[in-house]
């Protein structure tokens, strides 16, 4: 394998890696939505927002529409996090088959 070929790959499986970490962070993310958003569904009575270092009694029906607009966001998010994911390993992988046919010939 060419020495290039070694150097690019490498940077694209660091760009992998990256993605591979943010895409981590946002599932957690997304799943900590949706069970706040569970339990918010499921709430009785006053509803609170922690804001910075304070509880501010909300709006149950806004902070609901927050909930569901913010995942809505993560999974558009994850969805291109997904497709560059998808873009990067079918480069390495183009690369690693185009240096493994022309060490054949």
């Amino acid at each position: 394998m060419k020495e290039k070929s070694i150097q690019e790959i490498q940077f694209l499986e660091q760009g992998l890696q990256n993605i591979l970490f943010q895409k981590q962070a946002f599932q957690m993310e997304l799943s900590e939505t949706k069970d706040a958003l569970k339990e918010l569904e499921s709430s009785h009575g006053d509803v609170f927002k922690v804001i910075g270092q304070i509880m501010i009694k909300s709006d149950k029906l806004k902070i609901k529409e927050e909930m569901l607009s913010k995942i809505k966001i993560f999974e558009v998010r994850m969805k291109e996090l997904e497709k560059q994911e998808t873009s990067l390993s079918d480069r390495i992988e183009k690369i690693r088959d185009d240096d493994l046919n022309n060490s054949k010939d």
